[in-house]
């Protein structure tokens, strides 16, 4: 067995899911719309702050979480943002656990 083959196997299979090619095309949608790609781009921003700051063992205020929250309500109300933050969150969780896959190949 060819690693490089298998991994080139696994690139093509990644590309034609249906995971991704939904949230490639959800992600063409929002990005035609300034500012509904603004306000998505300032809510993931802030999520990845608020994920940094816990992974520092650092607990995020409340005005953090509740800049988030607000933020994740606003963008809930649109149809088109929820969509496309269902299917990122779809296709996040598909490679997680292809990483998974391959990290548990390695340690056993």
């Amino acid at each position: 067995m060819n690693v490089y083959n298998e991994a080139h196997n696994l690139a093509k299979a990644i590309k034609e899911c249906d995971e991704l090619k939904q949230y490639l095309e959800l992600k063409k949608q929002i990005d035609t719309n300034e500012d509904l790609s603004k306000a998505i781009a300032d809510f993931q921003s802030k999520q990845m702050e608020y994920q940094l700051a816990q992974m520092s063992g650092k607990e995020p205020d409340d005005e953090m979480t509740n800049s988030i929250q607000e933020l994740y309500g606003i963008l809930m109300r649109d149809p088109k943002a929820a969509e496309y933050m269902q299917a990122e969150m779809s296709f996040s969780v598909m490679m997680n656990d292809v990483y998974k896959i391959l990290g548990e190949a390695i340690s056993n």
